[in-house]
């Protein structure tokens, strides 16, 4: 009982701590709590579609490559694991979102959707801890449960720049905003996945390389928006 309750605190704690601490920079008009766990609970009920496309695709996969090449996993990094968990995010996300009043302020999309993929990852994180351990619980802290919210920072970024440039009916940096909110945490995380699939000791290296510069260009980012924080229309100073 006790070990359960330790577990838990242990597989929830990582992503506590980085929602208040990216919660805390919201600081012109700080966001409702109902709404963030809103988004964080819809976050952790996207997994279960994105296990779904998970295992349909791997399957195909496996039977067409095997499940031991390269080309197996690099398909299944990028294609399937990192499309289905960032896509269903990102559909949370709009569906919950893009029309809410509360949605004024460029660093809101951060606050956002560092929501939507912490409450995916303290989920995920859950079910992993609790199978491995504290050892699992350790590892994840300092791997998966960050590079959720790095994936989400960069996915808010471009969300707000969608944000924005709708509300000055500006179509195609619109589109340009919402096409790189999906692609670039895709590419990202696969990446992120890919390297530490392929278990080569040249590409434990490049991951955690990979992981000191996203890691920044994901601080500097969230500090900057913060910092420079504005309203998404030209016509509405809340």
């Amino acid at each position: 009982m006790f070990k359960g309750r330790y577990l838990l605190s242990a597989a929830l704690a990582p992503a506590v701590i980085l929602f208040f601490y990216i919660r805390k920079k919201d600081k012109i008009e700080p966001e409702p709590m109902k709404l963030l766990l809103q988004l964080a609970g819809l976050g952790g009920l996207s997994i279960i579609p994105a296990i779904i496309i998970e295992l349909i695709g791997g399957a195909i996969l496996g039977a067409i490559f095997g499940t031991e090449s390269i080309i197996y996993h690099f398909l299944d990094c990028f294609f399937v694991i990192a499309f289905a968990e960032e896509g269903c995010k990102f559909a949370c996300l709009f569906l919950r979102t893009w029309w809410s009043k509360e949605f004024n302020y460029t660093y809101d999309a951060v606050v956002y959707a560092v929501s939507v993929s912490l409450g995916f990852a303290a989920l995920e994180n859950v079910l992993y801890v609790f199978d491995g351990g504290f050892g699992v619980a350790l590892l994840r802290a300092l791997t998966s449960v960050p590079g959720h919210t790095i994936f989400a920072v960069f996915m808010g970024y471009y969300y707000g720049v969608a944000k924005k440039a709708s509300c000055s009916r500006k179509i195609p940096l619109t589109i340009a905003g919402f096409a790189i909110s999906v692609v670039l945490p895709i590419l990202t995380h696969g990446f992120y996945d890919f390297c530490l699939t392929v278990g080569n000791w040249l590409f434990i290296i490049v991951f955690f390389m990979f992981e000191i510069v996203i890691t920044l260009i994901a601080f500097f980012t969230v500090n900057k928006l913060s910092r420079e924080d504005s309203p998404v229309s030209p016509y509405s100073y809340v």
